[in-house]
């Protein structure tokens, strides 16, 4: 047991040791737009994250500019349907992020509008906006701006396909649904009284409508690397793609 255990250790303490060696080696001879797409609930955000801080990358979360204008869209009590009134509002709105610690927050007006975004009906709402061409239009230069000197992740549904297609690396994140659902009930615990078939109708409604929308469907780029993460801890997913990265 005890040669094990050391054995176990040693080679834990060299994987580490390389993973270190190849991101020193990254950060000082390689700069890449990096894209994360996939599902609501197959871990994106923690993923992105986690990659950009190992990488020192800025982390972009696309997904939050679309719950940034169905934010304005709820506040206005309008529906997205009210094209003539959503399209004043994406005309008018004034998005960006800003870091505050160790976060990225979205203001809107110089207004910090993120406890407001994260909740179900935003997300449903943003996944209804975001099929309007005319909203996509107006943030597909501004995601762009923000990728034009790399060094960054981008997390969204349509990164690797629509936005940045020629991105250097491509990777889409996906689980199965029971676990996208377990993942997100556990996420809303403390800030939601939903039930675990609630959270799943919702998933599965999220999930027909990006995929089967006509404009910038929720798909796996071509040349994307898919990564089924059911199975997978985050740190084994960010694992697997820094081996990628420098493979």
């Amino acid at each position: 047991m005890e040669i094990n255990f050391v054995e176990t250790l040693y080679a834990t303490s060299l994987r580490f040791m390389y993973l270190t060696i190849m991101i020193i080696t990254m950060k000082s001879n390689k700069k890449f737009l990096i894209t994360i797409d996939g599902p609501a609930g197959a871990g994106k955000t923690t993923v992105s994250k986690m990659l950009a801080r190992k990488l020192g990358y800025n982390y972009i979360d696309t997904g939050a500019l679309y719950r940034g204008i169905a934010y304005e869209v709820f506040k206005k009590n309008i529906t997205a349907e009210d094209e003539k009134n959503l399209k004043k509002i994406c005309e008018n709105i004034n998005l960006e992020f800003k870091n505050v610690g160790e976060e990225q927050y979205l203001f809107s007006d110089n207004k910090d509008i993120e406890p407001f975004i994260r909740t179900e009906e935003i997300s449903m709402l943003a996944s209804a906006v975001s099929a309007k061409p005319f909203v996509r239009k107006a943030l597909l230069k501004l995601q762009r701006d923000l990728g034009s000197k790399k060094c960054a992740v981008f997390e969204g549904r349509d990164m690797g396909t629509v936005v940045f297609p020629n991105a250097d690396i491509k990777f889409f994140l996906e689980a199965s649904v029971e676990e996208r659902v377990a993942r997100r009930y556990k996420q809303l615990a403390n800030t939601s009284e939903q039930s675990l078939e609630d959270i799943k109708n919702q998933i599965i409604k999220r999930d027909r409508n990006d995929s089967q929308r006509k404009l910038a469907p929720l798909k796996p780029a071509e040349d994307a690397i898919i990564i089924d993460s059911t199975k997978m801890s985050a740190e084994e997913v960010i694992e697997f793609m820094i081996s990628f990265i420098f493979g």
